[in-house]
């Protein structure tokens, strides 16, 4: 490392943001990106620890002892360089992933890790800035065709590597536009789309082709997803006029909380209403539902959840209460115990701190209404033992709530997609496919591949990211006999 005392003299600075109260005026980001001098300073602080559990941590195994090295010596070209080698995204992953790395960083064991996700997002801003980040055009064509279902990060990471070894990509999306849910299911202060427009453009130059409103397969969808779809094509039609398909669809499928008055109005899934905000900040219709002046209950205590606050109070809502099944967790984790895993420990978001109240350990029993509109929630408190979950007696309360959100999570990707290629699935409902070894994340249809959320279920941006590219590594080598693309 160039500073090989540099974690015994820095101390860790986080990025800042703009305070609360003015940040929620908008939908734009709030966070302050570091200075080159204080990205270098933090590169400073990583250790020369021999070995650099964080390249584990980070899903796409990013060198980043050698990018922090870089940064702190003021290579910033090579810097990018390196962090491009693993991650196609990592403005995506620089502003939206919990950095499981910092969690693996070694430093963290008796101190603060290094700051990770910040310098990666310097590293990547900085080089857009500076003109570095350009189209790479394939130098010839294979004549193969490739079609990839679904347009969030595990489809963009496979289309990407895949155009540029050769092949032609269309990347086929039911919604009006391209990300999927990079695009409509994170709020635009967590991370503005302009950013994901820049990278279509990028990929555009370099042989990408995208059509937006087409759903492939089944001729509708299930309530709760999001289909702005006027063209519908079948599996048949996709496999006969492409070399290998790749369903890369996110797991759109919302859990239901099926208790007396979920019926009444008022009552919806998360993304019924995160979607239409991201298109009403693009310039779309007002959003349909709207928080303001009301008392906002959000069931499910995870991101999508916070996503909800956020979005509530920039509404204008009167309050915002988020409900979670499970107890408070620790305010500081174990590391004797945890290290270098992702640990369980109270987790508060820039949401949380613009206003909300929080309750753990209480289960919904019930939707109070009056006139066919949600107007309470009956609850419960919870104990908990051994890792089961029980009453307790007498604990029952009301909660005000003129809107309720389900932000519980996805149980599956959209099924019908699968069952019209014909595709094995899981016991989750997720697309059957290993991710090692021969045939690799090949389904049972010849052809057929399956990445992201499609085969994994519910995850990260940094996880579909590494399936993505991981399966077009698959791909290439079923189309070519052979791929010089990096697993």
């Amino acid at each position: 490392m160039g500073k090989p005392t540099g974690f015994l003299e820095y101390q860790r600075l986080s990025e800042a943001y703009k305070p609360a109260a003015e940040r929620v005026k908008d939908y734009r980001e709030f966070t302050v990106r570091l200075t080159d001098a204080q990205a270098a300073v933090q590169g400073a602080r990583c250790m020369d620890c021999g070995i650099p559990f964080c390249n584990n941590g980070c899903p796409v195994n990013n060198i980043i002892p050698d990018w922090n090295d870089l940064v702190y010596r003021g290579d910033w070209h090579n810097a990018l360089q390196v962090l491009h080698s693993t991650n196609n995204f990592p403005e995506f992953t620089g502003r939206i992933c919990p950095a499981p790395c910092e969690a693996a960083c070694t430093l963290g064991i008796n101190a603060d890790p290094v700051g990770i996700k910040s310098i990666e997002r310097a590293i990547i801003d900085k080089a857009w800035e500076e003109g570095w980040v350009q189209p790479q055009p394939p130098a010839a064509k294979t004549g193969k065709k490739v079609a990839i279902v679904g347009s969030g990060p595990a489809g963009l990471a496979a289309a990407q590597q895949l155009a540029r070894v050769g092949h032609d990509v269309t990347v086929f999306e039911k919604n009006d536009r391209i990300g999927g849910l990079l695009r409509y299911g994170i709020p635009d202060f967590k991370m503005e789309k302009h950013l994901i427009d820049r990278r279509i453009r990028q990929m555009e130059a370099e042989g990408v082709t995208f059509r937006t409103e087409v759903l492939v397969g089944p001729s509708d969808v299930p309530a709760g997803i999001i289909n702005d779809a006027t063209e519908v094509l079948s599996a048949e039609a996709l496999r006969s006029s492409f070399d290998a398909v790749i369903l890369a669809g996110g797991a759109e499928v919302p859990r239901d909380l099926p208790v007396p008055g979920r019926e009444l109005a008022g009552v919806h899934f998360a993304l019924e209403f995160l979607i239409p905000q991201n298109k009403q900040v693009a310039g779309g219709a007002p959003n349909p539902i709207s928080a303001k002046g009301k008392h906002v209950v959000v069931v499910g205590g995870g991101d999508t959840g916070s996503d909800c606050v956020g979005t509530a109070n920039r509404h204008g809502a009167l309050s915002v209460t988020q409900l979670e099944l499970m107890p408070m967790p620790p305010e500081q984790e174990n590391k004797a115990l945890t290290w270098p895993y992702w640990p369980v420990k109270l987790r508060t978001s820039t949401s949380h701190e613009e206003g909300c109240e929080r309750e753990f350990a209480v289960a919904t029993k019930a939707f109070v209404g009056e006139n066919g509109r949600v107007k309470a929630l009956k609850v419960v408190r919870l104990a908990w033992k051994d890792g089961k979950m029980s009453e307790v007696p007498g604990s029952e309360f009301e909660l005000k709530a003129d809107l309720v959100l389900f932000a519980m999570g996805f149980t599956n990707p959209l099924g019908s997609v699968l069952d019209s290629f014909g595709v094995e699935k899981d016991s989750r409902g997720n697309a059957r496919a290993s991710t090692d070894g021969e045939g690799c994340y090949a389904t049972n249809v010849p052809g057929v591949f399956a990445a992201g959320d499609m085969r994994r279920g519910q995850s990260l941006v940094v996880w579909a990211i590494r399936e993505g590219r991981q399966c077009a590594r698959e791909v290439d080598a079923f189309l070519m006999g052979d791929s010089v693309l990096p697993r």
